[in-house]
């Protein structure tokens, strides 16, 4: 959140859930009747809309929305990868909260800035 310029008195709720609790977020939410990876749900939307939430309660913490996480799913495609849960996590999380804050994934040209962005924010850059 540092990095993407948050305030510093932004929020964010995670929440790590199985694949079947995934499943019915996903198929209320988007109806895709399959469990996902990662399911973001921002407070405002928007980079600009979220940022104006904290400005409006200086000091006060403000929630800029959850970010859930399936670790089943987590788990598979930290395997595939052949990396570590605790990194594809980090991955996950990083990914949730850059769509609270009105990034997105939707085109492919969209979703190799996001994932470029990801990527440098988890090197520390």
């Amino acid at each position: 959140m540092r990095a993407e310029g948050c305030p510093e008195n932004a929020q964010v709720s995670i929440l790590l859930c199985a694949d079947q609790r995934m499943r019915s977020l996903n198929r209320l939410w988007r109806g895709v009747d399959a469990p996902t990876d990662v399911l973001a749900f921002a407070q405002a939307e928007g980079r600009e809309k979220a940022f104006s939430l904290t400005r409006q309660q200086p000091g006060s913490p403000v929630l800029l929305g959850d970010v859930v996480i399936s670790v089943q799913t987590a788990a598979g495609q930290a395997k595939s990868l052949g990396t570590t849960l605790a990194e594809e996590l980090q991955f996950l999380v990083a990914h949730g909260i850059l769509h609270l804050l009105g990034w997105s994934d939707i085109t492919p040209t969209r979703r190799r800035c996001m994932l470029a962005r990801q990527k440098r924010i988890l090197k520390g850059k």
